[in-house]
């Protein structure tokens, strides 16, 4: 793996990078308060079988990229900076990861481009139709979702996370996320501004417009243990796909599952991607039976 700048008209944008070049091209989406960091088993297990593998930290938490307002984390910008990422990297088509927020962005970029996105594979995250459906109807989801609120006060919530050296924020890893990647996270969001740019992803409203169903082959990851995304949510993201689905329950697991079960969530995703590894009509890069060595 090896760290790679990305300009585009939003910014530069600081990534990872992994696998050759003329690799089928992957684009993993990290969420709060992580970056793409949180993909690193990810990465090396899909290098491993020959896929060209890109997880940029996304805005506002690459310096390069990192603009005050809360406005300007609106969904509709994430997703073209999305677009702008891999337009400069050369994708006409991709397969797209997303966990947490990167999963909100992932869903938005899908039903907004179905002609790029090869395939979709969300971490989770359920589809915001069916959050949007469950927030109205499921008290337990209203409840795990009232952070969000809490979180939109400034400069209260920076602070606060930011106090007793980074106590609270420390506390949401929850002890399942790897110590040294706990450290790194807190380390990244420390730095002047940072965390502000991070809580303004929860600040910048609803998204505008409204999201239908998803084309693109979809596999959705789900973890028992997730505190904030519930049964009704996830099990209702189903009638928000009308494409090849999958859907997989990960018993006993928490919300942070890149790192908490990344040889499961590797295999699962390798499997989707070898599955559809036909799907589209872009230039494709076949997949290798093993992996390089």
């Amino acid at each position: 793996m090896t760290e790679l700048s990305i300009s585009t008209i939003a910014g530069v944008f600081d990534a990872i990078v992994a696998g050759p070049p003329e690799g089928r091209p992957v684009l993993l989406l990290h969420g709060f308060p992580q970056t793409g960091l949180v993909w690193q088993r990810q990465i090396a297990a899909l290098a491993a079988y020959g896929y060209r593998v890109v997880a940029p930290d996304q805005r506002g938490y690459s310096p390069g990229a990192r603009p005050q307002r809360p406005e300007d984390y609106r969904m509709d910008l994430l997703v073209d900076d999305v677009v702008a990422i891999t337009e400069e990297l050369g994708w006409a088509a991709f397969d797209l990861v997303g966990h947490d927020w990167g999963g909100a962005v992932a869903w938005w970029t899908a039903h907004a481009h179905p002609g790029r996105v090869r395939t979709l594979t969300v971490v989770s995250t359920p589809h915001p139709g069916a959050l949007a459906t469950a927030l109205r109807t499921d008290q337990d989801q209203r409840e795990r979702s009232h952070y969000m609120i809490d979180w939109r006060d400034t400069p209260a919530t920076e602070e606060r996370m930011l106090a007793r050296d980074a106590q609270e924020l420390r506390e949401l890893y929850a002890g399942k996320v790897p110590q040294d990647s706990a450290e790194a996270y807190v380390r990244h969001l420390s730095q002047p501004g940072a965390l502000t740019a991070a809580l303004n992803w929860y600040r910048a409203g609803r998204p505008g417009g409204e999201i239908g169903v998803i084309e693109v082959p979809t596999l959705y990851v789900w973890s028992t243990e997730d505190s904030a995304f519930g049964p009704a949510a996830a099990q209702g993201s189903r009638q928000w796909t009308n494409g090849p689905y999958r859907f997989e329950t990960l018993q006993g697991v928490s919300h942070w599952v890149p790192e908490e079960a990344p040889e499961t969530l590797s295999r699962l995703l390798l499997e989707h991607l070898r599955t559809h590894s036909g799907y589209g009509t872009a230039t494709r890069t076949p997949l290798i039976d093993s992996p390089k060595r």
